[in-house]
């Protein structure tokens, strides 16, 4: 799948290829006029990806081949143990965790899932969760501080579900015990924006001591086309609700809302699957060695202060 400032690439290395083919299939000597050619699509990209605008970011954080949850989970960990349920309603297929073992550090990793095709994307909700599934998350939640593991959360979800079902199972009840419970989590939590981070559904696994996202990725309390919907009843002005919306990890980071970013693979994380793996993996240990050193009482004053920070009040 290619988006739209992709092009002008798709269309060099399409020569690229043309060059190798005829120098593999001849005896002509392409040998300079293919470095040269390469040298220009590695700056080509250096400019484009490096002058994305918010929109163009957004439209990467959906890719359909960037690593979803599950991908991370299988790519860092030496050992994953699945766990199901929230004891009340059902397994809610959206959400996934569970106990991984990644590097000499056992955690408990929990995250909203898509789905690489239809099928996939059915079954798990398009990675909309219902109360259960946030449900299922505190309970793994609990079942880490118990047992005194380091949380880390996936988040990549265009929101919590918001069928009429979910509501009258408690869908606002759900996310909100979430954040009153996060926030008094005795072990280390990360909170790792992967792909989309929408509105409640983003928040419900997203108050941690340490907030992350990655480059390509966004956080926002509406998506830019429900924004655009709003304000001038179309979708054609996702792009101007886009930019005034800031919703991108410089965005974020620079208004203090997360804690820092991860860099993407040249060309997002959806082109080198296995360096965005060892990247988030690498960040991840090291990030929970820093919240080791601190003791637990000040960590949970910490990360209270930190989101009770974060806003204006006018009174």
């Amino acid at each position: 799948m290619l988006l739209d400032f992709e092009q002008p690439i798709a269309s060099l290395e399409g020569k690229l290829q043309e060059m190798q083919k005829l120098a593999a299939d001849s005896d002509v000597d392409v040998s300079e006029a293919v470095a040269a050619l390469e040298a220009k699509i590695k700056t080509l990209k250096v400019e484009t990806y490096a002058n994305l605008t918010r929109w163009q970011r957004v439209q990467l954080s959906r890719h359909p081949e960037r690593p979803y949850t599950l991908d991370y989970v299988q790519g860092m960990a030496d050992k994953f143990v699945e766990l199901h349920g929230d004891r009340t309603v059902r397994d809610d297929k959206a959400m996934v965790g569970g106990f991984a073992e990644i590097g000499d550090r056992t955690v408990m990793i929990i995250g909203q899932q898509k789905g690489h095709n239809t099928k996939q994307r059915q079954f798990r909700n398009f990675g909309m969760p219902n109360p259960e599934g946030y449900r299922k998350a505190l309970r793994l939640m609990k079942l880490a501080e118990k047992f005194g593991k380091p949380i880390v959360t996936f988040i990549d979800t265009p929101g919590a579900f918001p069928g009429l079902e979910a509501e009258e199972r408690g869908q606002g009840e759900a996310i909100a015990r979430n954040l009153k419970e996060m926030f008094m989590l005795k072990v280390p939590v990360i909170c790792v924006i992967i792909g989309e981070g929408a509105s409640g559904g983003a928040l419900g696994i997203g108050i941690g001591d340490r907030v992350l996202m990655l480059e390509n990725t966004w956080y926002s309390v509406i998506s830019p086309e429900n924004c655009s919907t709003i304000l001038w009843r179309s979708w054609d002005y996702k792009e101007q609700a886009a930019e005034a919306m800031k919703p991108t990890a410089t965005d974020m980071l620079q208004a203090g809302l997360v804690d820092g970013i991860v860099k993407e693979p040249l060309g997002g994380a959806h082109t080198n699957a296995e360096e965005m793996i060892a990247i988030l993996k690498d960040t991840l240990l090291s990030t929970l060695a820093e919240l080791d050193a601190i003791p637990a009482a000040e960590r949970i004053s910490q990360r209270i202060d930190k989101f009770s920070a974060m806003g204006v009040v006018v009174e």
